[in-house]
């Protein structure tokens, strides 16, 4: 694949990989990219396809998954989510760095890929910080709230395999993750933006 490589972000929701992400997107304008995802489920009131997912058939998307298409895929409460090789292309044929945001499972399977990414695992300083992270929120049920820890500590669990990721940033400071981030980025943000100059 042509272009600047890939940067996958991967960390249990409320790790702040989010706000990590608006602060670069803030700074680097135009810098990165997002690929677009594809689902399988019903587009949300507002949900614009080709913007926010490519909502495609179940048939369409096993087809093309059978054809090598996709990087990674996964399905949740019954529908499909994948990150299509097109998709990531898109971004880098802008001269884009794309973001890929990942769960674990998805890490893995871009291992096996020629993608070729720069894994970033954002995690948070405790589970304990992170349920009073999400608990402020407001966002969450309390079942919903019980899954995603009990998903938080696996993710943080598997997330020690040696080698699975070239950075972990424990966010318990934001400015100090953040500059993290950047530190290990700034080598593909300097090529992207001397690329564009010439």
């Amino acid at each position: 694949m042509q272009g600047p490589r890939p940067v996958v972000l991967s960390g249990p929701s409320g790790a702040g990989k989010s706000t990590l992400l608006k602060k670069l997107l803030k700074d680097y304008e135009n810098v990165f990219g997002f690929s677009v995802s594809h689902t399988t489920r019903q587009p949300r009131p507002g949900e614009v396809n080709g913007k926010d997912y490519h909502f495609v058939s179940r048939e369409q998307m096993q087809k093309e998954i059978d054809a090598g298409e996709f990087i990674e895929h996964a399905e949740f409460s019954g529908n499909m989510y994948g990150t299509s090789k097109g998709a990531v292309q898109a971004v880098q044929a802008q001269n884009q760095i794309c973001v890929l945001d990942i769960d674990i499972q998805g890490v893995k399977n871009i291992k096996k890929t020629d993608l070729n990414p720069i894994y970033i695992s954002v995690q948070p300083p405790s589970i304990e910080i992170l349920e009073k992270r999400l608990r402020d929120r407001k966002t969450e049920t309390e079942e919903s709230l019980l899954k995603r820890l009990s998903a938080a500590r696996v993710d943080l669990e598997l997330s020690k395999e040696p080698g699975l990721f070239d950075l972990v940033i424990i966010n318990d400071d934001l400015e100090k993750a953040y500059s993290e981030l950047k530190e290990v980025l700034l080598e593909e943000i300097k090529k992207t933006e001397e690329s564009r100059k010439s």
